[in-house]
């Protein structure tokens, strides 16, 4: 039986106080209707002996304390969900929507499929430890820092960096390496329009729109939604990944966006700020999206999660990328130097990493030369950046004919295994191909981190 309030206390931006005069529940949903007949949602985000404080999901324009009706539903927030939700757009409310005109669609999504936005906990011996590999078709990734089934790993980005593009890239691109079911959830977190509409378009392009349901919270909505939005975009995932039978692959962008809200929200609760203004529970909050990643023993489907953040200030320390790579396996970090030199996807390699590769990849999942390629790619790299330092000081022409390797070498990575186009896809028989002609620039005493048997078969030394 549904309770009715008839007095607001207050109203501060989206927020509605109210007496506590009944048994309300945290995260109830609320009805508000004032005398024109308008019906908003709300939900309960915090409560006390003496108060209830509801935050409204539309805008607050034309309430009052006098003129609104406040129902408490006794009802939590549900999303329907169904096979019928691949290759549409939605809302954060999980309504069908047209992204030109940012309108709800009169055509629902007809199910009996409801689920709790909050999801179910799972407990931590019923996971199974992911081993199976992603295929993103992006040399980087796949070469250096596989995607494994079952993982969460995030894309540090910068503003003014191809993020976007390469979101698009990675989801018309990824699958899985066996002829098992792939569906991508592409959640788009305080994105304007115009990165709606191109998202849209590249998955239309691309031919995959089909296997992918795209949810988009808009900058100008409600801050409410887009706390919501990733959680309705999870819960999907969830009932296709464990109830269907489905590797399902989420792409959150941008994060950064969906921890402002957070930190918004916590200013008109009037609670006591943290590091920068944020509130002290953004751990908790966002490890309560990340670890709804995984697979579970007994179900054949998997969840894998791509965050992808922009770092204010490029500052990698700032709270949202040092609080999201505590409660992540890993993390790719895009490099400003590399895309003012044109590099596609300017990936800084040696500051990421994906701490579950090295148990996925070898013969059976990739290439059996995988995880020594990757490695010599890693080392070599690295001492060429020391040689480019040292060319500042005594010029190419005091170099000795090891370092001389390593520049060309060096050069030839960034230009040809980390460099390629946007619609570009390699699998991984080619991504390690190309690998090893970058590393065949290199003399054979240069191969310390690669067996002897792999360097036999594959090297090809360059004249």
């Amino acid at each position: 039986m549904s309770v009715i309030y008839n007095k607001i206390q207050r109203i501060i931006g989206p927020l509605l106080f109210l007496k506590n005069e009944h048994d309300a529940q945290y995260g109830e949903i609320v009805k508000i209707k004032t005398d024109d007949n308008i019906i908003r949602t709300g939900q309960i985000v915090k409560m006390s002996e003496d108060l209830i404080i509801v935050e409204v999901f539309e805008d607050t324009t034309g309430i009052s304390s006098e003129n609104a009706e406040i129902i408490f539903t006794e009802d939590i927030f549900n999303v329907k969900i169904s096979k019928d939700m691949f290759g549409q757009t939605f809302n954060s409310m999980g309504k069908p929507i047209d992204i030109k005109t940012k309108t709800v669609l009169d055509s629902d999504i007809l199910t009996d499929v409801q689920r709790d936005i909050n999801g179910i906990p799972v407990n931590p011996f019923a996971r199974l430890y992911p081993v199976e590999v992603v295929q993103t078709g992006i040399s980087v990734i796949d070469g250096l820092f596989t995607l494994i089934r079952g993982q969460k790993l995030p894309i540090f980005s910068g503003q003014g960096l191809p993020h976007n593009k390469i979101a698009a890239q990675i989801a018309t691109q990824a699958k899985v390496t066996s002829e098992e079911p792939f569906a991508i959830i592409f959640c788009g977190i305080g994105i304007i329009q115009d990165e709606a509409i191109y998202f849209l378009k590249r998955f239309q392009e691309s031919g995959t729109l089909q296997n992918i349901i795209f949810f988009i919270n808009f900058a100008d909505d409600p801050i409410i939604e887009r706390l919501i939005i990733p959680r309705v975009a999870l819960t999907t995932a969830e009932y296709f990944a464990f109830e269907k039978d489905m590797h399902v692959l989420v792409i959150l962008i941008d994060m950064t966006n969906y921890a402002e809200a957070l930190r918004e929200l916590s200013s008109a609760k009037e609670e006591i700020p943290s590091r920068k203004g944020y509130p002290g529970y953004i751990y908790s909050d966002f490890a309560s999206l990340y670890e709804r990643t995984g697979m579970i023993k007994g179900k054949k489907g998997s969840i894998t999660q791509i965050p992808i953040l922009t770092m204010p200030n490029d500052d990698i320390s700032h709270p949202i990328p040092d609080t999201t790579g505590y409660i992540t396996e890993g993390q790719l970090v895009l490099s400003r130097n590399l895309h003012k030199k044109g590099i596609y996807p300017p990936f800084e390699v040696l500051a990421s990493i994906s701490r579950l590769m090295k148990d996925a990849i070898g013969k059976v999942s990739t290439r059996e030369d995988h995880a020594d390629v990757s490695s010599q790619l890693l080392a070599s790299y690295s001492n060429y950046l020391e040689v480019k330092d040292l060319i500042s000081i005594v010029g190419e022409d005091g170099l000795n004919y090891d370092q001389q390797s390593i520049l060309k070498f060096g050069r030839e990575f960034e230009e040809v295994f980390l460099n390629q186009k946007s619609n570009e896809n390699r699998d991984f028989n080619m991504t390690l191909t190309i690998a090893w002609d970058v590393i065949s620039n290199l003399s054979k005493n240069q191969l310390i981190r690669i067996h002897q048997r792999f360097i036999d078969k594959y090297y090809q030394p360059k004249v």
